[in-house]
């Protein structure tokens, strides 16, 4: 009897932790969404307008079914629930959008949404690159290798055909996909990268990503270190390349 009460306190101890955890995690989520919400509130005039706008739209609807139907006050808090998540909804198109619109045409921009690629796949950042910061990237999934190129298009075409050949050689029959981040005929937007990878055919098994993912990573990169993540607007293109230079 004793044993099971010693084992029990553990047990509870480790419950009420794990809770404790739990609140703190939630709470911390809570505050970065809130700061997230300030921060694009106050570049983005219009996003509190358009979110109530949202919630107010959804109610209407459900009261007016309701009038027709004589049941507003059973419709209303469906209403009211679809309201809160339209708005919500709103708000993280906007700020996804707002974060892309200033992404864009940023060194590290590409390596920055591969990081954030949702599913089985394999990312590994400026396998190849220059001193001006272009680079391509390499993620396999489950299409096959993806060898995706950000840039001045003059520069990164060269480099990834020299990235296809050398991944060619250990990739045998597996499909190598060149794509090349920007606006120009050709190529595809970032704020669309993610839905042109999704969208491409699987063409391998999980067993086999594993398998070519170990052959890969034996090329090793031929690039300097990318920045985490796309360049602030106002930094300064010179010093970065030094920074690379000296990596």
């Amino acid at each position: 009897m004793a044993a099971k009460s010693s084992k029990a306190k553990p047990d509870k101890a480790a419950r009420a932790e794990a809770k404790r955890e739990r609140k703190i995690a939630s709470k911390q989520r809570r505050k970065q969404i809130l700061q997230a919400f300030n921060m694009q509130r106050k570049q983005d005039k219009a996003l509190i307008p358009l979110m109530v706008g949202a919630f107010l739209l959804c109610v209407a609807v459900f009261v007016g079914i309701g009038l027709i139907f004589d049941v507003q006050w059973l419709v209303l808090p469906l209403g009211v629930l679809l309201g809160l998540l339209a708005a919500i909804f709103l708000f993280g198109r906007r700020m996804q959008s707002s974060a892309f619109s200033q992404a864009e045409g940023q060194p590290g921009a590409a390596a920055w949404v591969l990081d954030n690629l949702r599913g089985q796949w394999r990312v590994t950042q400026a396998v190849a690159g220059t001193t001006h910061l272009d680079a391509v990237h390499r993620v396999i999934g489950r299409p096959g290798v993806l060898l995706v190129a950000e840039g001045a298009p003059h520069r990164v075409r060269n480099l990834i055909a020299q990235e296809k050949k050398r991944t060619a050689r250990l990739s045998g029959n597996i499909p190598i996909y060149t794509i090349t981040v920007g606006d120009e005929e050709g190529q595809v937007p970032l704020r669309k990268l993610q839905t042109h990878l999704t969208k491409l055919p699987h063409n391998i098994t999980n067993k086999q990503m594993d398998v070519l993912e170990g052959r890969l990573n034996a090329l090793g990169s031929r690039a300097a270190a990318m920045p985490k993540g796309p360049l602030p607007p106002g930094a300064k293109m010179r010093s970065m390349q030094r920074t690379v230079r000296r990596r």
